[in-house]
């Protein structure tokens, strides 16, 4: 099962906390030139997010990262960055695919 949220408008607390989770620079330098309306979060199993990333780029003009934490049951998350309607269309096609495969 996936978990799946959206932040519109992130705070710039929020923007730090997630700096800080992820090593992926590029993406890393979007946030903190607040080049990002929206974060998309979705969290499950390694497979499923890579899956789900690769679903989420295709789906709209998103930028994608892993975010880096400690989790004992293999959990990931992965981000989804944009503007607002961008990560609600990915994060939607992430959704709709979750919801046609049971996950």
């Amino acid at each position: 099962m996936l978990t799946i949220q959206v932040i519109r408008s992130p705070s710039k607390g929020t923007i730090r906390i997630l700096s800080r989770k992820i090593h992926d620079e590029q993406v890393r330098a979007i946030l903190q030139k607040n080049l990002a309306d929206a974060v998309g979060l979705i969290q499950g199993p390694l497979a499923e997010m890579i899956v789900a990333g690769n679903i989420a780029e295709k789906a709209a003009n998103v930028e994608i990262a892993e975010l880096m934490g400690n989790c004992p049951q293999h959990i990931t998350v992965i981000g989804i960055f944009g503007e607002t309607s961008a990560v609600l269309e990915a994060t939607k096609a992430v959704r709709n695919w979750a919801d046609h495969e049971g996950k």
